[in-house]
């Protein structure tokens, strides 16, 4: 299946869902338009029980995002309008909202970064700059980044404040001190070697490679068993400011969790006895059913 929006892509195969960012035009910019239908996309993403992970990227070879859409304000409206409404929501935002967004999946992280309890992998094919750079450091799980093509950069330094996003608050704690007062402080950008020595992606590949690596991992991650795969990613991010014992406690009663109502433990553990490839379905059992739903 494959649904085209105006500036997203949207399609979903053999267990991967594929969000395109595809307004080139604006060097695939986050405008609102954008913005409103990747958090629906994300919403369907996670819905869909058969889709076991996802893949972003941007159309063409030079920009994954490159942020915001900074743009006049709208018709009828003066600069001042606009600043006064979001004082307005930082001061007073609507109910059931992160800083005046609504949540997508998890609000944590607010509308535009939500954070989804499925894997997410990041196809870097050009520039991920503001928005683009927080997409990567909220939503997206593993990061592969086009050796020829890609640029990481904070950006928003350059234009005098420090940005409203996650971004500052992320990127420390996800690469070394050194590293992030560098890339914050100088806001310039960084390309794909420097971004994989400092640790803010996993892997550059030339640019030739870079879906069919991203599919070789997803591919991977939508053969092992959904429901564990998805209780793990969020023991990882729930579980990794909590104290050791603390977060070993948690990942045992997810594990308990787990292997009391799920199906795949019994799969897993049959087909390697009977020297099998596994199959997966992420059932789970209900009372007086013991092969689950």
């Amino acid at each position: 299946m494959a649904v085209a929006t105006k500036k997203t892509i949207y399609e979903k195969k053999n267990g991967i869902a594929y969000l395109t960012i595809n307004n080139p035009e604006k060097a695939n910019v986050m405008d609102d338009q954008v913005i409103e239908v990747m958090g629906e996309e994300y919403k369907d993403f996670w819905d869909d029980r058969d889709m076991r992970c996802m893949i972003i990227t941007g159309i063409g070879d030079r920009h994954f995002s490159a942020g915001h859409h900074i743009q006049p304000p709208p018709p009828g409206m003066t600069y001042e309008d606009v600043r006064q409404d979001r004082i307005d929501q930082f001061i007073w935002p609507p109910a059931m909202s992160v800083n005046g967004r609504r949540p997508s999946v998890d609000p944590r992280s607010g509308h535009d970064f939500p954070q989804i309890w499925k894997p997410v992998i990041a196809a870097v094919n050009g520039w991920a700059a503001g928005a683009g750079l927080y997409t990567l450091l909220t939503t997206t799980d593993i990061r592969i980044g086009c050796q020829e093509h890609a640029r990481f950069q904070y950006i928003l330094l350059n234009q005098g404040w420090l940005g409203s996003g996650p971004g500052a608050a992320r990127l420390p704690r996800q690469i070394n001190h050194v590293d992030s007062m560098r890339m914050l402080l100088m806001d310039e950008p960084i390309d794909a070697q420097e971004a994989l020595r400092i640790h803010l992606i996993n892997e550059a590949v030339p640019h030739g490679q870079l879906m069919s690596r991203a599919e070789e991992m997803a591919t991977r991650i939508a053969s092992l068993a959904p429901v564990a795969v998805r209780m793990m990613k969020e023991f990882l991010i729930r579980g990794r400011d909590l104290p050791l014992d603390a977060a070993w406690q948690m990942s045992h009663l997810m594990n308990h969790l787990t292997a009391q109502l799920t199906t795949d433990p019994e799969e897993g553990r049959n087909a390697f006895n009977e020297k099998r490839e596994r199959n997966f379905t992420g059932g789970l059992r209900v009372p007086g059913n013991p092969d689950g739903v």
